[in-house]
């Protein structure tokens, strides 16, 4: 709120006096009986702009003057002190934001780019949005006309999405600002920013701003996405099948955090997706984990394996115990007849003490690396989702702060390269104890299964990491 200048508030208001037809008595009578102590004699000084008087005196005969012209139903009122108010702000961060929050009002999500540009022009910056496609190897320019992906493995942008980072170059014609587009924690890709004025990217005060933008930015590219395809189609770098679309639907986002937990997903191949998901419910007080697998490529596979996660998610938020969760499942499946069958674990996390219980159906077991090093493995069961008899008994481990779980797919440690040899908990082991974060070691896991078979995946493989980072 700002105030009005007091020499402008008198003139106006000694303007409206003479419209009211009041004496100064009967003003100053008005005035007193709203309670105002000055004299006549001061008022008529006032009048004749001798004397400056205190902002509640002139209000408060503002306010009298008013009370008069209301009653003459037309004339222009007298002003307020503080009647100056800030309405749609004219530059700056707080213009920004507004800009970028109507104009994503009722926008289609392929107009998204343009309310950016214009959201950037009130801090005097060019920016340009990035989305990673479905594969998370290269960024997509959201802008139709703007030629050319950026490598994640390779280009300055991909440093700063692997890292969900920020950062400065100064090799081109201007200087930029790339930092990373976060929804919540999820990384959606980056934000190419040019100041227009020659500001330094490297001003705390710029980048801290850019950073709002961005984190607002995020919400909306995931909002936007959920009732059009625009930004949907400019992920794509190839045509999807049909149960790929199934399945993708049905993911979770494939990062979340919480103060106490940090997970992270992903899931190959990106666009012939058949059988494998993950689920994951994150609260105060544990981390729950699932995953599905069908095994063999089949037709049928992606909905069964949908029926086994919507037959998990129903019990979990109902409640259920774990045991609970896995009979559920069971009881979904043999209502399906011929189906193939569903392979799975399903896990939580007591985010207060680290314990980590998990029950599997002929999949393997987490692989948990605690203190550094990982925990032998555990191996794959014979048991099966059922619809009756006792679920096997939950296996539990004790993690420490900062261990890692990953639950994996058959189809991630059991790819072969060229030669027959498996890709292996070991590729798995080394990446759960680098220092990436969930998110990232999910990304290059799936990367290096893809690699591993020269891009040719007989099975789906998926992988769901969580590390435990208790306050």
């Amino acid at each position: 709120m700002r105030f009005l200048p007091e020499e402008e508030q008198q003139r106006l208001f000694a303007a409206c006096f003479a419209r009211s037809r009041l004496t100064p008595e009967q003003l100053w009578m008005r005035y007193f009986a709203l309670g105002g102590s000055l004299s006549l004699l001061e008022l008529d000084a006032y009048l004749n702009g001798l004397t400056a008087l205190p902002r509640v005196d002139r209000d408060m005969l503002a306010h009298a003057v008013n009370e008069r012209l209301d009653e003459l139903a037309g004339p222009p009122r007298a002003p307020y002190s503080h009647s100056l108010r800030d309405g749609k702000p004219l530059h700056g961060p707080l213009k920004a934001l507004v800009d970028l929050l109507e104009g994503a009002h009722r926008a289609p999500p392929e107009r998204l780019p343009a309310v950016v540009a214009e959201a950037g022009r009130a801090l005097d910056l060019r920016i340009g949005i990035y989305l990673a496609d479905y594969d998370q190897r290269t960024l997509v320019p959201l802008r139709a006309d703007v030629a050319g992906e950026l490598d994640i493995e390779t280009s300055v942008a991909g440093d700063v999405f692997r890292h969900a980072g920020t950062t400065v170059t100064r090799d081109g014609p201007e200087p930029t600002l790339w930092t990373v587009l976060l929804d919540g924690v999820e990384r959606l890709g980056v934000l190419e920013i040019v100041p227009f004025d020659g500001a330094d990217p490297d001003d705390p005060v710029l980048r801290e701003q850019c950073r709002w933008l961005a984190t607002l930015l995020g919400h909306l590219v995931t909002v936007t996405t959920q009732y059009g395809d625009g930004l949907d189609v400019r992920r794509r770098r190839r045509p999807r099948a049909s149960p790929a679309e199934l399945l993708w639907q049905s993911l979770p986002p494939m990062t979340a955090a919480t103060e106490s937990v940090i997970v992270g997903g992903s899931v190959q191949p990106a666009y012939d997706l058949c059988g494998t998901v993950f689920d994951y419910a994150l609260s105060e007080r544990r981390a729950q984990l699932a995953m599905f697998d069908t095994g063999p490529r089949t037709g049928p596979s992606n909905y069964a394996v949908v029926n086994a996660l919507a037959a998990y998610r129903a019990a979990r938020r109902d409640g259920a115990s774990l045991e609970d969760q896995y009979a559920a499942i069971g009881k979904e499946l043999a209502g399906l007849g011929s189906a193939p069958e569903v392979r799975g674990v399903v896990a939580e996390l007591d985010l207060r003490t680290g314990v980590l219980r998990w029950l599997d159906a002929g999949h393997p077991a987490p692989l948990i690396v605690h203190r550094g090093e990982p925990l032998p493995d555990a191996g794959t069961t014979t048991a099966r989702f059922t619809a009756g008899g006792r679920p096997p008994r939950a296996e539990e481990v004790r993690l420490r702060p900062g261990d890692s779980v990953a639950l994996y797919s058959p189809g991630l440690i059991g790819t072969t390269d060229r030669t027959g040899e498996p890709f292996g908990r070991t590729r798995i082991t080394e990446l759960l104890t680098s220092d990436a974060l969930p998110p990232e070691i999910a990304r290059l896991l799936t990367q290096a299964v893809l690699s591993h078979s020269d891009g040719e995946l007989r099975h789906d493989a998926g992988v769901l990491v969580a590390r435990w980072v208790p306050r």
